[in-house]
């Protein structure tokens, strides 16, 4: 049985919003809301932040920064507290690589390492992306761990001390808790899916086998709790989480339990049985995830403290709530404006933002883009894609090795590599890392046969029988879960908008009222009521997990194009694991040994930013 929340619309609308807290990010619109569903044990969460602390300062609908969140966290912590109520904050990981505010100092995470401490999160895990290269997982252990204060939780992942060089836990396997106004005994863990990509210095142990441990099995036995609460780098639907619900509930079998997951960048909502939900919520600090349960037990309740009169129940309720991060909604959920709304401490932590921007000169200009490309809302190939833009112009002119310039050569490039989209107007510093982030370099092999060579396309876009094992994290993420695309499916594969009948959600506020705005029209396992902010619909297209351009090929006399004999294959080293085995399933003989830096291992976002200053100079 699906629970529902009830909920009603609200249209508000604010004599003065208030100044966005950066001072170069627009205002938010006013738009239709639907009210928080507050209940006896509530929970704030985040995921797959990736350095966007500052908020989106090109998009209205995600302009809230870090310090908004703080404030907002401090606002609802007061509501909690006189209604007498429980309110816990939870991460679950990859909050780092992708907005210049991270990628742009010297080490990585100077800046936002500081600002994230700054909101007091009560459960918090590891992503993926922490554990990619031994720097960025030594800061974890050696810095967001501590700074989180016994709340950092890793029940699978063990690290290399690199003072002591033995093998420890990351952090604490788990906690025990109890909440301070519910008195609710809180059992938790957190975990991370079954990773494989991560640096030598860091071992992430397989869920299944996490389950078995004795450790494990020892805390799920304990009869004192009230609630299990699992965090975790895992998306809702895969096989992880599922195994530990089921490992749970061969021991407890009506305990409720709370999952948090991530990773897959998608707004989602998952029943494993009544008693038992999970909740995922977005990406790049577009959503802050609202989370309810009443009717838990309160073993650890003190006497002074009745709980509150919807506790009292047989079966728990659970509901959920998808925020769009701007002070719009945030004003409306803390019942204050913006004179009332933002506490010192907010203030002080947007200041720390807006300083590090400043340092690290984000705002410079190398051009400006004359339209909008978009990662997922345009199909592939078209005129408004980013990646049709990389595959006909950019790579193109870019990507040459001096010595071997005239050599025919088939360029690969993984589309998860691009991780967001461009907007008409400046392209700034910060663009080019939430463009591309990463350190991703280009390696080559030398004279590859063109028709071993053009093989590739076809087996890493999956456009054949499926002979190799190819990864998703190979394409850029698309926003939506597989649900959305099931409910709004058109009888195409390539794309589908997502409309699930607005009047199926809520009453549409009649045109006296405020418009609707594009935007998450979310479907999940509860229905279609999930969005705090009711928006019309965006069309979003999936794309293939990796283009290829073909450079210096050889022309007829009457200008078509001819295939070479061989190729220099040029690719992204982040595919190269998959190019070389591939090649091997092809019958090839080539190894690393075979592989070489192309163009002296530029990157990909040196090459983007030298593109844009040398094409699309000018003022906007």
């Amino acid at each position: 049985m699906i629970l529902r929340s009830t909920n009603c619309l609200v249209l508000v609308t604010l004599v003065a919003l208030g100044q966005s807290t950066q001072p170069s990010a627009p205002e938010p619109v006013a738009a239709p809301l639907r009210e928080l569903p507050w209940g006896q044990l509530n929970f704030l969460h985040t995921t797959d932040t990736h350095g966007w602390h500052a908020g989106h300062l090109q998009e209205p609908s995600f302009t809230g920064d870090w310090g908004d969140y703080i404030s907002f966290a401090q606002r609802l912590h007061a509501k909690a507290d006189d209604e007498g109520r429980d309110l816990l904050l939870i991460d679950t990981g990859d909050r780092i690589e992708g907005n210049g505010l991270y990628d742009a100092s010297d080490p990585k995470g100077l800046y936002t390492r500081p600002i994230f401490k700054e909101q007091h999160i009560d459960v918090i895990c590891t992503g993926n992306h922490e554990l990619y290269h031994k720097a960025s997982s030594d800061n974890e252990y050696l810095s967001t761990v501590p700074n989180s204060h016994g709340n950092y939780l890793a029940s699978n992942l063990d690290i290399i001390d690199p003072n002591s060089g033995e093998r420890v836990p990351l952090a604490p396997r788990f906690k025990k808790f109890t909440t301070k106004n519910q008195g609710i005994r809180i059992l938790a863990f957190g975990f991370l899916f079954d990773f494989k990509g991560n640096a030598n210095n860091t071992i992430v142990e397989p869920v299944e086998k996490t389950v078995r441990q004795r450790w494990f099995l020892e805390a799920i036995h304990d009869r004192e709790v009230d609630l299990f609460l699992v965090v975790g780098h895992v998306p809702l639907d895969s096989s992880e989480f599922p195994t530990i619900f089921k490992a749970i509930r061969q021991v407890q079998w009506d305990t409720p339990i709370q999952f948090f997951g991530g990773h897959t960048h998608i707004r989602d909502y998952l029943e494993y049985d009544s008693k038992a939900y999970g909740l995922e919520s977005g990406r790049y600090m577009e959503t802050i995830g609202f989370m309810s349960i009443t009717g838990l037990s309160t073993g650890g309740q003190s006497s002074t403290r009745p709980p509150v009169a919807e506790a009292i129940r047989s079966s728990p309720k659970f509901a959920r709530r998808y925020i769009d991060n701007n002070l719009y909604s945030f004003h409306h959920h803390s019942s204050l404006n913006s004179t009332t709304f933002p506490t010192a401490h907010g203030r002080n932590v947007s200041a720390m933002i807006a300083s590090a921007r400043k340092d690290l000169k984000l705002d410079h200009r190398f051009g400006c883009a004359p339209q909008d490309l978009w990662t997922n809302r345009a199909p592939f190939p078209h005129q408004n894609s980013i990646f049709s833009w990389l595959q006909v112009q950019v790579l193109p002119d870019v990507v040459s090795e001096t010595t071997r310039k005239d050599v025919p050569r088939l360029v690969i490039v993984n589309t998860g590599g691009i991780r967001f989209d461009i907007f008409k107007g400046p392209f700034t510093i910060d663009t080019t890392y939430t463009v591309s982030p990463f350190t991703s370099r280009f390696r080559y092999i030398k004279d590859v046969p063109f028709q071993t060579a053009k093989r590739l396309k076809q087996i890493l876009n999956q456009d054949v029988p499926q002979l190799v094992e190819i990864p998703r994290e190979l394409a850029t993420h698309l926003p939506v879960s597989t649900k959305t695309q099931a409910a709004a499916f058109e009888g195409s594969r390539e794309s589908f908008d997502l409309n699930y009948g607005l009047a199926n959600q809520m009453p549409l506020p009649s045109e006296n009222d405020l418009p609707l705005i594009p935007g998450y029209t979310t479907h999940d396992a509860a229905g279609s009521d999930g969005d705090d902010t009711i928006h019309s619909p965006v069309k979003f297209y999936t794309v293939p997990n990796i283009i290829e351009s073909r450079l210096a090929f050889p022309t007829s006399e009457a200008g078509d194009a001819e295939d070479p004999e061989k190729v220099d294959l040029v690719y992204i080293d982040f595919i190269e694991p998959y190019i070389l085995r591939i090649l091997k399933f092809l019958g090839t003989g080539y190894e690393i040994g075979d592989t070489e830096a192309y163009m002296e291992g530029k990157q990909l976002t040196e090459l983007i930013s030298e593109w844009v200053e040398g094409n699309w100079g000018g003022d906007c």
